[in-house]
């Protein structure tokens, strides 16, 4: 794996972790709800701009993401 692709590894982990514990979810659960609706994807294709928020942005990004595909 190229040192770029792990960096992205390691920020959607870190973005799967940071939406868990913000939601007050168990990493299953957490990990399910991201994946089934392609947000892991979302996050893994704005690595570029996603990068550069806090940890309250990032779950805001991911909440506006989910609300948009669930058609709320």
């Amino acid at each position: 794996m190229e040192k770029r692709d792990l960096r992205r590894a390691e920020f959607v982990v870190y973005c799967i972790e940071t939406y868990k514990d913000k939601k007050n979810l168990d990493g299953k659960t957490a990990y399910q709800k991201l994946k089934n609706s392609g947000a892991i994807e979302y996050i893994d294709e704005n690595y570029d701009a996603l990068h550069t928020f806090g940890d309250d942005g990032i779950v805001w990004n991911i909440d506006e993401y989910l609300l948009a595909v669930s058609g709320d």
